[in-house]
């Protein structure tokens, strides 16, 4: 009975990362021409001079339509052992910070996931360098030729330690964007003045996309400090394309406050947002739907639509083994005639 639920449970929670992964791939397809913008805007390539509206099309006009989508391979092929990792870590840490009785705060879970992204991150850092390196790259007259090309070149002519430029600001970003969705999510219930657990999927997708917009927008100079030290190498055309010049994560910070204003942090965020914005609110929205079904081929909720409890019921089994259990626990608490009865 216990291996069923275990199969039960493995197999509802492989389709919902077989799902989550499908939705993610083609949301990052999708927006990958505003994935490209952000990037250029933060890296501060001649392309966003005249702003982000004309760099699509003089993009266009020098490199050809499929330049949009440069780097759009590298960042799907890493997706999925990014979300295997940060899944497996996460599902490790919420263990770890548990209380005695298997409860959790908003917080800890929060920073869990935090933690977990934090893994994932830095395992497959050098994927990242790699998106960004051609992303900034002219097409037309490439410096590498491909993504297996660029990770070997990078690493002969600046070595592993360039493969994990930038890694620092992409980890302290987290803290910001866990603040975020901490102070997002604490608030949810306040905002709809309700429950969370009676949360419809428009209000899931509202939450996904709110939590999303908070959290980027606070740990977005992370972000922006991450591409230009990713980007910058004295063995790239004008170094890059980079419109500061630095010699590390505080001085890039202190370059760009400098040379193009506090505001040039978030220079990027609005494609940035446009992109992030609906695509956490889509996954927000079908990971809650999904882990509605899980729950309720577990026994653990009566409608996959809804949070309301079976009562009486260990929640954690399946509804035939649930069946089974109150039969076995009917026949072994059956009163049983005394001797004297006898």
């Amino acid at each position: 009975m216990h291996c069923k639920k275990i199969l039960n449970i493995a197999l509802s929670l492989t389709g919902i990362f077989q799902l989550v992964l499908f939705v993610g791939l083609r949301g990052l397809s999708l927006t990958a021409p505003l994935e490209l913008l952000t990037v250029l805007a933060q890296v501060g390539t001649w392309h966003c001079r005249r702003g982000l509206r004309d760099a699509g099309s003089s993009l266009c006009r020098t490199e050809g339509v499929r330049a949009l989508w440069k780097g759009n391979l590298t960042a799907c092929l890493r997706l999925c052992p990014y979300s295997a990792l940060q899944l497996a870590a996460s599902r490790r840490l919420v263990t770890l910070f548990m209380d005695e009785l298997g409860h959790i705060s908003h917080w800890r879970a929060i920073m869990a996931g935090s933690l977990a992204g934090m893994v994932a991150t830095t395992v497959t850092y050098p994927s990242d360098v790699v998106k960004t390196r051609l992303i900034v790259q002219n097409r037309l007259e490439p410096s590498y030729q491909g993504i297996l090309h660029a990770f070997d070149k990078i690493y002969h002519q600046e070595g592993l330690r360039a493969l994990y430029r930038g890694v620092s600001p992409a980890i302290l970003g987290a803290v910001p964007f866990s603040a975020g969705s901490f102070f997002v999510y604490t608030s949810l219930d306040t905002i709809w003045q309700e429950p969370i657990v009676r949360f419809t999927p428009l209000q899931n997708f509202v939450n996904g996309c709110v939590a999303a917009a908070v959290a980027q927008t606070l740990s977005f100079p992370f972000e922006t400090v991450k591409r230009k030290m990713q980007a910058q190498s004295p063995w790239l055309p004008h170094y890059g394309g980079v419109d500061v010049h630095f010699t590390g994560m505080a001085d890039c910070f202190r370059q760009t406050v400098k040379h193009k204003g506090v505001l040039g942090l978030w220079r990027g965020l609005t494609p940035s947002l446009l992109k992030i914005v609906p695509y956490f609110g889509v996954m927000f929205s079908t990971f809650e739907f999904c882990k509605r079904v899980c729950l309720y081929r577990n026994g653990y909720i009566q409608s996959p639509l809804n949070y309301k409890l079976t009562p009486g019921v260990d929640q954690s089994l399946h509804p035939q083994e649930l069946r089974e259990l109150k039969l076995l626990r009917r026949e072994n608490f059956k009163p049983r005639k005394s001797a004297l009865e006898n």
